[in-house]
């Protein structure tokens, strides 16, 4: 079974790309999806046949839970006999990083997100292996040159390829970048690419209070003139 993690800002387009890249693609396609809260596109998976599960990390930091649970999600896969799994989570602070080595790594960017988006997100656009624009066929010829200026200036080794999430072009080459991964049996002893975000303090373990007496473990303060 091939794996590829997708990762991207909310409402990027993420979920469209892979229902355009399953509905082109003969070979059975399942899906994990990470979310934080809820999630609304278990309905959109099932009405296209695609086999899917969606875990919620609750009060959890998404990037451990994300790497707490994904090799289950390999196994999973692996009992469905899939083809190929993508795992789908999206990156609400711009640092997450859910791409591990030897594993396809893939970030969704919105075009209309602004020019300067690429540079404001961290290691999954900056580790990733492709790079999928999204909504291109809104903005000018001109506006889509400046944006993929911008990504490569943060990642110059990976692939970009725009995909139309409403119409599936694009979502071709994308697929012959997929066929192209390498089959993994598991992901025990594999590396992220980059480490998940640190915090172990004081809100972390549920206080609400305000003040420093109320601040312990690892905290961050800021310098202000």
């Amino acid at each position: 079974m091939k794996m590829v993690t997708v990762a991207g800002p909310p409402s990027s387009g993420k979920t469209s790309v892979i229902l355009r890249l399953a509905a082109d693609m003969p070979e059975k396609i399942g899906v994990v999806k990470f979310d934080c809260l809820t999630s609304f596109d278990r309905r959109r998976y099932e009405e296209a046949g695609v086999p899917v599960q969606i875990g919620f990390s609750g009060k959890f930091c998404p990037d451990h839970f994300f790497v707490n649970n994904i090799e289950g999600a390999l196994q999973w896969g692996r009992r469905r006999q899939l083809d190929i799994l993508l795992t789908e989570s999206a990156g609400l602070c711009n640092r997450c990083s859910p791409h591990i080595t030897g594993i396809l790594g893939v970030c969704v960017v919105d075009c209309l997100s602004g020019v300067h988006t690429p540079r404001k997100i961290g290691p999954m656009l900056k580790l990733a292996d492709v790079v999928v624009v999204t909504k291109g066929d809104i903005v000018s010829q001109a506006e889509r040159e400046v944006f993929g200026m911008s990504i490569r200036q943060v990642n110059g080794r990976a692939q970009i390829l725009y995909v139309n999430g409403i119409t599936g072009q694009g979502a071709f080459m994308l697929g012959k970048k997929v066929l192209a991964a390498e089959d993994t049996l598991s992901l025990t002893d594999r590396r992220l690419r980059f480490t998940t975000p640190a915090a172990a303090c004081s809100y972390c373990t549920g206080e609400i209070k305000i003040g420093e007496n109320y601040q312990m473990g690892m905290m961050r303060k800021m310098e202000y003139d």
